[in-house]
């Protein structure tokens, strides 16, 4: 079981969805009130679409936001399909943050020259105030899928083979992704039962392996729960 976790079951993914988007506008008025600025990492996948979408119409000053993502896909800079061009329809297509504090993974350049330049972002940036991840049905997060074996000491990782397509991608890394003061995963659909049901029983899972400091909330619908 992941450690220091507070599971939070709701009936529906939309309320998942608004129960998340509430912590983290919590969380965004905490840090610019003691620290100037929110650092939060964006996750892929369509739950947090749900959350994006409503966090842009939250009242909240953009100004002091900064932008950042746990992984790519290497496809052209503005592919449909990048996590950065999902977010930008949802969340930054009305969320005013300034364009300099919004960093995309240039994932375009390809795995390594992406992980490369994107690791001295992270660096620049740790520790996060806030990180979003998703869970896939065979338990990996951002893009560290099992089975794959990166070296722990990086922040930023380049994937191939990946299992789903595209097989070439840029991750930031468990190391780097667990730096953060709150983590939220979210994890909806039925798809998600038999992952959750083993990282509830301690499998080997990369989603267990996002370790913080402070406890992880898994915010999760009913409909992911193995029983």
């Amino acid at each position: 079981m992941q450690k220091n976790a507070n599971w939070r079951i709701f009936a529906t993914a939309d309320q998942v969805a608004e129960a998340a988007c509430e912590q983290i506008m919590t969380a965004a008025e905490e840090a610019i009130a003691e620290r100037g600025r929110f650092k939060l990492v964006l996750a892929g996948g369509t739950t947090p679409e749900k959350v994006y979408r409503l966090l842009g119409k939250a009242e909240t000053d953009w100004s002091k936001w900064y932008i950042y993502y746990g992984d790519e896909r290497c496809l052209p800079a503005d592919h449909p399909d990048r996590n950065s061009m999902i977010a930008e329809n949802s969340l930054l297509a009305q969320a005013p943050i300034p364009l300099a504090q919004i960093f995309t993974i240039p994932a375009e350049l390809g795995p390594e020259a992406g992980a490369l330049q994107y690791r001295q972002t992270v660096a620049d940036a740790l520790p996060f105030d806030m990180v979003l991840l998703g869970m896939g049905e065979d338990g990996h997060t951002a893009s560290l899928f099992p089975g794959h074996v990166h070296n722990p000491d990086e922040l930023t990782h380049p994937v191939y083979n990946s299992p789903k397509p595209p097989p070439e991608r840029v991750s930031v890394s468990a190391k780097a992704l667990s730096d953060t003061r709150q983590l939220i995963f979210l994890v909806t659909g039925k798809n998600k039962q038999e992952p959750v049901k083993q990282w509830r029983e301690g499998v080997a899972l990369p989603v267990a392996t996002i370790e913080p400091a402070h406890p992880v909330d898994i915010y999760i619908d009913s409909d992911a729960l193995p029983y």
